[in-house]
Order: C-alpha cells, then structure tokens, then sequence
C-alpha cells in the first residue's frame, strides 16, 4: 500500500519518494520491519500465551538425554512468523503483482491449516492433532491452486534464455522477444537446457502442451506438499527449521532476484521472468521473520512454531521455487528437509517389511526418526529397547548422543552448504 501512496507522490516531486521503485531499498526494508514486528509483537504474544497458560504437549522425555525439559513452552509461535512476513508485504509490495498475491495466499492457507492442527493438540489435548489425510488435503488444494493460478493468469509469464554462438570460444545468451507462457524448468548442473513439460509429454502428440500444464499442476502440488511436510519434520530441535529456512529463504531470493532483472537472468543463462522481483520482497520479510523468530526460538526456547509455523514456511519455499522455475532445485536447497523426511519414511516402513519377510521382532533402522532425534537418543534407551525386543540396523551410528545445540547448529551449516552448492549451480552447468 505505502509502494502505490509513494509512487503517486513521485510526481510532484516528493524528496525520497523515487526510492519506492527500488527493489533494494523495499526489500532492506521489509527485512527490517519484518525484524522489529517479529520482535516486539513476538514479545507481547509470549507474555500472552503464558498468562492463558496455552502450552505444547511435553515431549518424549526419552528424546531428551540431557534431562531437559520443554513443558510450560508456549506453541503456536507460527502467528508471530505470519504476522511478521504479512505486514511488511502489504505494506512494502505492489499487492496487485499476481506472485505476491500467490503468496499471501499461501501462507494465510497454510498458517490457518496449521493453527488447526495446533489447536487441536493444545485445546482438544490430541496428541495427534488434525488427522493427516486432512493435511495432505490442504496441502494438494493449495499446490492446485497455485499450479492452475500460473496456467490460466496472463501475468504469470517468462522470457526463455536463448544462446547464441559468437565464435568457438564465445557466446551470448539472449532472450525471446515477448514473454508468453511457458512449461520451462531448469535443470541443474546443464548447460543450455531447461526441461520442457510439454515436451515430455510429445508422446501425446498435439495435446502435449496441454498434458504438460497438467504435469506442472501435479508437480506443484508434490512440490508444495512435499516441501511443506519436510519443514513440519525439520521441527523438532530449538531453532533447527528457522535456522534452516533463513538459509534457503536467502538463496530463494537470490534466485528471485537474478530472474526477475534482464541483465543478470542473460548474464547466468537463465529464464527472465518479469515482475518476479516482487517476490524479493517477500523473500526479504520472510528471512527477517526467521531471524526475528529465532531471537526467542533459540535454546533454549521461549516458545515453538508449530504446525501453524512449520506447513507454512514449508509451503512458502515450494511455492516460491515453482514460481521462479527453480523447483528441480530444490532437493539440493532443501536437502535437510528431504533427509528428515525420507528418515521418517524409512523407520516407519522398513519394520512393515521386516515383518513380512519373517521377522518377529520390531526392527528400527535408525536410532532416532526424523534423522536429528538419531543424534539425540541415550545408548541406555536404546539397551532398553532392545530388551523389550527391538532390532536396530544402524545402532552405532552416531556413537553418542549430542546436545541439542550441537544438532542445531551442525544441521544450519548443512544447511549453508547445501544453498551455495544451489548458488553455484548458476555457474557449474
């Protein structure tokens, strides 16, 4: 809203007001709001929580080697990260930009999935919360609307990086003339090449352009899903998923950033796809929103996130991805999310196969699952679960248990290594 009042006064010569049209300057600026709002109303709704008493469920004290415990912690800590992203977005982003409105949706769907999930687990005291077929539900719906929102809206568009030789050792990469609307996707570690959906369906012959907006919609609502799911499993540690989502959430906007300016999208041979800048701005509140989260999310914390915090950041990053066409990318960028979650997978599988193949006892891959409560179990719980007639496949592995600390602050530099490997894939091709 303040980007449209400022752009107005532009002309009557306004001193400053020509600043609004900068991206840097929006964007540095959506960093810090994002940063005092997160902090001052993550203050406040501290204070609040504690006096109506609305806590998390203790965790498995089993978990937990080092004797802490976590009950009289707040949760629902996601609104904080709601409120700090949204504020600053309205205010700061041209509102009317189809990817922003994407979103906004999407964090006010998949907050509000969230918070019922929460709700239940608090108010309803259901460990469980909202049955999972439910979730999956919200996330498939979001990621079709998202997916169909791109194919049907005349401003969701690209420019496709074309190369053209100059002499043998040199080259210049242009771009189409006209934007118009395109199946590309790009491919890491390839030079010259983006995935074309509708090519992978020419087996279909003149529907396969069509038959390619349908494979896009359903990779965007894996990807959504997919995403969105890892960041709910990368929950579970002090300041682990904000930690980790401050990471990827500065690597997306680079992304963004490069995609959305001509001379950069030529310069790194990759698709111009214009008026994505405004998801730079989003990206900016959203890293302030992290950062500003941690400040009471690190150990030990004030309060957690919750559903209502972990489904949306998760979402939030899918959608981006999908935006900007970098959602081939994403493995590598969110590899911390796809490791926890392929854990849970495994240890919730494996034991079902076991049983088919014969064997009577409970067979436990990892010592831990998602893959950072491995680091986090006693060799006495694992002794203890032996005797009760479990099986381990992975027992020593690690060879002792960590603080949670130590966990964090190892997974965010994973983390790190795995966003400049995503970088650099803008130039190793």
């Amino acid at each position: 809203m303040l980007y449209y009042l400022f752009r107005y006064l532009e002309q009557f010569d306004i001193t400053g007001a020509r600043l609004w049209s900068y991206i840097s300057f929006r964007a540095l600026l959506a960093l810090i709001l994002s940063l005092i709002i997160s902090a001052w109303f993550g203050e406040w709704f501290i204070k609040w929580m504690k006096h109506k008493e609305i806590f998390d469920i203790e965790r498995d004290p089993e978990i937990d080697p080092f004797g802490e415990s976590k009950k009289g912690t707040p949760t629902m800590g996601g609104i904080i990260i709601i409120v700090a992203i949204l504020v600053p977005v309205l205010l700061l982003g041209r509102i009317r930009n189809v990817y922003l409105i994407l979103m906004v949706i999407t964090t006010v769907w998949l907050g509000f999935l969230g918070f019922l999930d929460d709700y239940i687990k608090v108010f309803r005291q259901k460990k469980d919360g909202l049955k999972g077929k439910w979730k999956i539900v919200g996330q498939v719906s979001i990621g079709f609307i998202v997916g169909l929102t791109l194919y049907l809206s005349p401003d969701a568009v690209m420019r496709e990086n074309i190369s053209s030789p100059q002499s043998v050792d040199k080259e210049v990469v242009k771009h189409e003339k006209e934007a118009h609307k395109s199946l590309q996707t790009t491919i890491p570690f390839t030079k010259h090449h983006n995935l074309s959906y509708s090519e992978m369906m020419s087996f279909v012959g003149e529907h396969k352009v069509a038959a390619g907006w349908i494979v896009f919609v359903i990779m965007t609502i894996i990807v959504v899903t997919a995403v969105s799911n890892g960041a709910n499993m990368n929950d579970g540690l002090d300041g682990m998923c904000a930690g980790n989502s401050a990471i990827i959430g500065v690597a997306l906007g680079i992304f963004a950033y490069v995609s959305s300016h001509i001379g950069y999208a030529s310069y790194f041979d990759i698709m111009y796809i214009p008026h994505s800048e405004e998801l730079v701005i989003f990206l900016a509140a959203f890293v302030g929103a992290m950062i500003g989260f941690l400040w009471y999310n690190a150990y030990p914390a004030s309060i957690f996130m919750g559903d209502t915090g972990s489904l949306t950041i998760g979402g939030i990053i899918g959608v981006c991805a999908v935006i900007i066409h970098k959602e081939l990318l994403l493995p590598i960028l969110c590899g911390i999310f796809f490791v926890e979650s392929l854990s849970v997978i495994i240890q919730k599988t494996w034991p079902k196969i076991a049983r088919r193949m014969g064997q009577k006892k409970m067979v436990r891959v990892f010592r831990g699952a998602p893959i950072h409560d491995a680091f986090r179990v006693l060799d006495k719980t694992v002794v203890k679960r032996e005797q009760e007639g479990s099986i381990y496949i992975f027992r020593d592995w690690p060879h002792r248990p960590f603080h949670e600390v130590t966990v964090t602050i190892r997974f965010w530099i994973v983390t790190i290594i795995l966003a400049a490997m995503t970088i650099i894939t803008l130039k190793i091709r």
